[in-house]
């Protein structure tokens, strides 16, 4: 899940540093077969989570993802896509990562998730506090970018950027009408042509989990807003 409030920005003196571009349609190659890190534990699951009903805590694999009981890792692994992406994007870049709730506890020291303390409701990932940990304590620089057109995600990528993007769930199934724009984060790894390829860490299947759709699709789906890393 993903915030679209308080987008302070990451740098101290409240500008965002302009992502190092390289020439328009430059293509960056992402090889397919980096891991795809999904925010449940068992992705065998995911279709019957999401569609079927069952307790997303119901999760034989549940202490693989770092949590320190099943109902902690019940309540939160469904606000777990931002940080499956930021953990796809550590090993992309270094082949190592913590765990996902290693990265929860870390993210959520600056702030980047909070609970309301009447309703115990769940906000985030809140992008600003977000970018700043990564940066911080990960060695990975993190922009963020709450107005994020079509071309500039594109220009991103071609600077051989990753890029978390906010888009509507449904994404997994890109053969229906989009339902709406945002509230879920997928990683996009790299485009080839008008071919965006990504990753869904709530993917229900091995085709929409390491995933690739025309930008004119995505964009049905896309928010226009997100997050770079590098």
């Amino acid at each position: 899940m993903d915030s679209t409030a308080s987008y302070t920005l990451a740098e101290p003196g409240g500008a965002v540093r302009p992502a190092r571009r390289r020439p328009r349609h430059q293509e960056q190659q992402m090889p397919d077969h980096l891991p795809t890190v999904t925010q449940f534990a068992s992705p065998d699951l995911i279709h019957a989570i999401v569609y079927g009903g069952r307790d997303q805590g119901d999760d034989p694999r549940w202490p693989e993802s770092g949590a320190p009981d099943a109902d902690t890792y019940r309540r939160w692994c469904g606000h777990m896509c931002g940080i499956a992406c930021l953990r796809m994007a550590l090993l992309a870049r270094t082949g190592t990562a913590p765990t996902l709730f290693e990265l929860l506890d870390g993210a959520r020291r600056y702030g980047a998730y909070t609970e309301d303390e009447d309703t115990g409701t769940i906000r985030g990932m809140i992008y600003a506090p977000a970018a700043v940990y990564p940066a911080t304590e990960l060695g990975l620089q993190a922009d963020v970018h709450p107005e994020l057109s079509m071309p500039d995600l594109l220009d991103l990528l071609d600077a051989g950027r990753l890029v978390m993007a906010s888009v509507h769930k449904e994404i997994r199934r890109p053969d229906r009408p989009a339902p709406g724009k945002g509230g879920h984060l997928v990683l996009v790894t790299h485009r080839q042509g008008d071919t965006l390829h990504f990753r869904n860490p709530s993917g229900d299947s091995d085709r929409t989990r390491t995933a690739r759709l025309h930008t004119a699709t995505f964009a049905g789906f896309f928010a226009g807003r997100g997050m770079s890393l590098d």
